[in-house]
């Protein structure tokens, strides 16, 4: 059974709180808060303020994706606010040893710490990273626009997560996908290895939020 963790990137923010409240009694058990900069991407979003704001109204895990230049400060900054996992971009850090660092100062603040990847990204970046990660997440569209379609390649970075699981068993990555996901891609990206399904546009916006959330759920 899948998980989905529905991103208020496609919320009606004039009335966020409702909309959040109206996910979560509909079944969802995840809540996607997608953090752009205008730097890393060209989009800007929220800042840890909101996190802050709306963590007492719900029960769900706060998932925060964090697409901005220079993630540390972030995350401690999302951390004190409520999130419970933090996500940060391989591609934000000038080195490799920054990306451990950054793993270890979200650990040490007690989140769960995950890491994504661009779809130019190679896929064997991930590997270094394994044992350390509790998340992984593959954007299956250009990271800091919504609405786009999924990209085909991500079935392979997904069957890739899937290997790096088997292979280190005792320590299992909750393997995230991101980007196009709906009642036709969501079967696909589950068959190939994705765990937790973030979805945006798919559910907001329509009437029927239960519907929608029950049939991702059942994959």
């Amino acid at each position: 059974m899948a998980l989905v963790s529905p991103s208020i990137l496609s919320a009606d923010f004039s009335c966020l709180e409702e909309e959040i409240l109206k996910m979560e009694k509909a079944g969802a058990t995840y809540i996607h808060l997608d953090v752009m900069d205008g730097k890393f991407v060209p989009a800007t979003t929220f800042d840890h303020t909101l996190v802050e704001k709306i963590s007492h109204i719900h029960g769900m895990v706060n998932d925060v994706h964090l697409m901005v230049e220079n993630p540390a400060p972030a995350c401690i900054d999302f951390a004190r606010a409520g999130a419970d996992i933090i996500t940060v971009h391989y591609e934000a850090f000038p080195s490799v040893g920054e990306v451990h660092d950054c793993i270890a100062l979200i650990h040490s603040l007690g989140k769960k710490a995950g890491l994504s990847i661009k779809p130019a990204t190679k896929m064997e970046v991930l590997q270094g990273f394994w044992k350390e990660i509790d998340l992984c997440l593959i954007m299956s569209v250009e990271p800091g626009k919504g609405g786009q379609a999924y990209l085909d390649g991500s079935n392979e970075k997904l069957e890739y997560c899937k290997k790096l699981n088997e292979k280190h068993k005792g320590h299992h990555v909750l393997i995230e996908v991101d980007g196009g996901i709906n009642a036709s891609t969501a079967p696909i990206a589950v068959s190939h290895g994705a765990e937790l399904l973030v979805a945006g546009s798919y559910l907001y916006g329509h009437e029927d939020y239960a519907e929608r959330l029950e049939g991702l759920l059942k994959l």
